[in-house]
C-alpha cells in the first residue's frame, strides 16, 4: 500500500499547526497563513468547511488515503452508537496509529514504515498492514532484530511525550498493549477537527 510522501510543511502551513512535529516547518518562521501577506480568505461553503475537515482529519493520522477513511466510515456506520465517535475510534486504533502513540516511532510517518518493513509484533506475529485494526487486550512489541534501531530507541526514551492512559508501555520489553478502546474525548489530535462534519462530507459524497 503506497503512503504519502508528498510536501508535509505545505500540509502543515495550509492548516496553521505544525501538524506533524517536524523541526524543520515554516510555521516556526511564518506564523502568518499562506497566500498574499497571509491575507483573509473568502468565507467557505458548507461543502468547502466539510471537505476542509476531511483533509484535516486524513493529515492528522499521516495523511490517509480516501478509500481508508470511507472504509473505516462504512465500519462505523454498520455499528450501533454516534457514527463520529466511532469513526474517530477506529481511525485511532490503526496499527500505525498505536505504534505511534505508544512511542515506537517518533512520527506518524515513521510508525507507518516501521509497520510496513515488518518490524511490528502483533500477539507474537509480524503485522506488516497499517490499517490493521488494533483491538483491547492485543499486545504490539518490536521485533527482537529491530530493537536496536537508533530511531526506536530515541523515540521510546523521549518521554516528553506522554502515552494515552488508553494504552499501557513496557519500555524494557519494547512492547505496548491496548487496554480499552478509547472513548472520543481521551483521544488528541494534533490540530481541532468536526469530525461530525467529515461524517456529513463522506454520507452525502458517497
Amino acid at each position: 500500500m503506497s503512503r504519502y510522501t508528498g510536501p508535509k510543511n505545505r500540509i502543515a502551513r495550509r492548516f496553521g499547526v505544525n501538524i506533524f512535529g517536524r523541526l524543520r516547518n515554516p510555521l516556526l518562521h511564518k506564523p502568518a497563513p499562506p497566500g498574499m501577506h497571509g491575507a483573509k480568505r473568502k468565507k467557505k461553503s458548507d461543502f468547502g468547511l466539510q471537505l476542509e475537515e476531511k483533509q484535516k482529519l486524513k493529515a492528522a493520522y499521516g495523511m490517509l488515503k480516501d478509500k481508508q477513511l470511507l472504509r473505516a466510515f462504512n465500519d462505523a456506520t454498520r455499528q450501533k452508537g454516534n457514527t463520529a465517535h466511532l469513526l474517530l475510534q477506529r481511525i485511532e486504533c490503526r496499527l500505525d496509529n498505536i505504534v505511534y502513540k505508544l512511542r515506537f516511532a517518533s512520527t506518524i510517518f515513521q510508525a507507518q514504515q516501521l509497520v510496513a518493513h515488518g518490524h511490528i509484533l502483533v500477539d507474537g506475529k509480524k503485522v506488516d498492514i497499517r490499517s490493521f485494526t488494533v483491538k483491547p487486550g492485543m499486545t504490539l512489541s518490536i521485533r527482537e532484530k529491530s530493537q536496536n534501531m537508533k530511531c526506536i530507541k530515541e523515540s521510546i526514551e523521549n518521554t516528553s511525550r506522554t502515552v494515552p492512559e488508553y494504552l499501557s508501555l513496557d519500555e524494557k520489553k519494547f512492547s505496548g498493549q491496548l487496554a480499552y478502546m478509547p472513548e472520543a474525548d481521551q483521544i488528541v489530535l494534533p490540530l481541532p477537527v468536526n469530525i461530525a462534519l467529515v461524517c456529513e462530507f463522506l454520507a452525502h459524497t458517497h
